[in-house]
């Protein structure tokens, strides 16, 4: 069924996201990561029209709260725990999924409406070949990511919601990180997110907002061009699974479609 594949493919990008890049993790990468699965998982279940799950805790309940997987850590068939504990603080996914219980309160239908805003930034991110960002041709991903931030900046759903706000600082400070290293290696004109009316996240956890917070109040330039190398490749994971499931993509990056394909038919016979 499409909500089999969607659970296979859900923790398949847990495994992508977390333990592929559990040497150079850290506790704030993975709930960052966190908020991008939610993302598209909440996108995923909301295209299908899953009947019964309206919220992520609703998914959560039904597949990952005593799902053996989400609470083993396997790199190489090597038990990684420990790793990952000192890397994050955390023993296995669903901790980490535990710690962020505030995104799964979140109506799917609202966590949905920033896939736009996050699948423009994957094809920006996407973009980068070895050591080179075409970022005249990312002009067009920005402008498109930047209409869609500002429209959810203007969605009183979401700028209501401190959580939903959370979300929006995290793409914000991504995005911002791409923005800084294309405008001072190839002086390209990316459109600021500085008219919009970007949150200010004042809640406990403000730390955790992004994959690359460490990287705004120092050395931005330098700092910025390491942090978007790791970030690349997680967010060009998220293109290949909805080939798989049926939905019509502009690209197939990095050979992950054959991948997915394998790993999400192994999931689904056992």
């Amino acid at each position: 069924t499409d909500l089999d594949k969607i659970n296979a493919a859900c923790l398949w990008l847990f495994q992508q996201n977390i333990i592929i890049n559990i040497d150079s993790l850290s506790k704030e990468k993975s709930e960052a990561f966190i908020i991008y699965i939610m993302i598209w998982l909440s996108y995923m279940l909301n295209l299908k029209n899953v009947n019964n799950i309206k919220s992520l805790k609703d998914f959560y309940t039904n597949h990952i709260k005593n799902n053996t997987h989400y609470t083993t850590c396997n790199k190489s068939d090597n038990d990684c725990s420990n790793s990952l504990k000192n890397k994050t603080g955390y023993n296995n996914f669903k901790e980490i999924i535990e710690a962020n219980k505030c995104f799964m309160s979140i109506n799917i239908t609202d966590m949905s409406k920033f896939y736009g805003a996050f699948k423009s930034l994957c094809e920006m991110y996407s973009a980068f070949d070895g050591n080179t960002l075409n970022c005249t041709k990312n002009l067009n991903h920005a402008n498109e990511f930047v209409k869609k931030y500002k429209e959810l900046s203007g969605d009183s759903s979401i700028t209501e919601n401190s959580s939903c706000n959370q979300v929006l600082s995290t793409l914000s400070t991504d995005y911002n990180n791409l923005k800084n290293k294309c405008n001072d290696a190839q002086g390209s004109n990316f459109p600021t997110l500085s008219e919009v009316n970007t949150p200010q996240i004042t809640t406990k956890g403000t730390e955790q907002a992004s994959v690359t917070n460490s990287a705004q109040n120092s050395n931005v330039t330098s700092s910025s061009s390491s942090i978007v190398s790791k970030v690349i490749p997680v967010l060009s994971i998220f293109a290949a699974i909805p080939i798989f499931l049926g939905i019509s993509y502009k690209y197939s990056l990095f050979g992950f479609r054959k991948k997915v394909q394998k790993h999400l038919r192994e999931k689904l016979k056992k």
